[in-house]
């Protein structure tokens, strides 16, 4: 991989990013939501911020807030709504730090990279030994939204690409298995496996037809289902 070529691919992601649009936005809040019962100690990690939805979440709860992003345009944004924030511009491959982290953050991240092994070897460097913790949700291959998909005819297979993925610069979609399997082969414990929102329909049929109380109570619900939740997250320590 080479480090400009991949810099320049999120670039212009970033250019025309969707992350933190319609209930994505929501989505990502309600992870802020489920990643707060794990947090300890006092310092945070977060790569991948992109438009800083939930760095906006974690800069509020009084921990020493570090984020890496690949984007600079991201990065200038990020800089000036959290001055308090240490912001590093960096490919996750590249980032050095002599700071160990109680808590790191991958919030959509590993369905991003070329590696995620590799890239979960490297962040478990990066943890406070002994008591620091990994939080990572990624979308799920399984979600009830693909699954219909599939039987509709409009993807081949759950974990298919779609047409939201590849705007966003997907690499992959995890089902619960092999999103499990990265933690393994990169010797972390799991030591909790779950999932959140319950996805019936497509983005656009949400942000067209649902109320803000109805996306709520389907965040809610996807945590009974997770293995058919449209997020699925893994914490994890070395």
């Amino acid at each position: 991989m080479r480090t400009q070529d991949e810099k320049a691919r999120l670039e212009s992601i970033s250019n025309q990013s969707l992350y933190a649009a319609g209930p994505s936005s929501a989505m990502v809040r309600y992870s802020f939501t489920v990643a707060s019962r794990y947090l300890k100690g006092n310092s945070i990690l977060e790569m991948g911020p992109a438009e800083g939805v939930m760095t906006e979440l974690l800069a509020k709860i009084g921990m020493d807030l570090t984020v890496v992003e690949g984007s600079g345009s991201f990065c200038e944004s990020l800089r000036s709504r959290f001055p308090k924030a240490k912001v590093f511009h960096s490919l996750f491959e590249d980032f050095q730090s002599e700071e160990r982290f109680d808590n790191i953050l991958l919030g959509h991240v590993l369905e991003h990279v070329q590696d995620p092994v590799a890239i979960l070897r490297k962040v478990k460097g990066l943890l406070k030994p002994g008591t620091g913790r990994i939080f990572a949700a990624v979308p799920n291959a399984r979600s009830l939204h693909r699954q219909a998909a599939v039987i509709m005819g409009m993807l081949p297979q759950e974990d298919a690409l779609n047409e939201m993925d590849i705007h966003h610069g997907h690499r992959r979609v995890f089902n619960p298995e092999s999103f499990r399997s990265c933690f393994c082969q990169a010797a972390l414990d799991i030591e909790f496996f779950g999932g959140y929102w319950m996805k019936p329909v497509s983005n656009k049929q949400i942000e067209e037809h649902w109320t803000p109380e109805m996306l709520d109570a389907f965040m809610k619900l996807g945590e009974r289902y997770p293995d058919i939740a449209a997020e699925i997250y893994v914490v994890a320590r070395a």
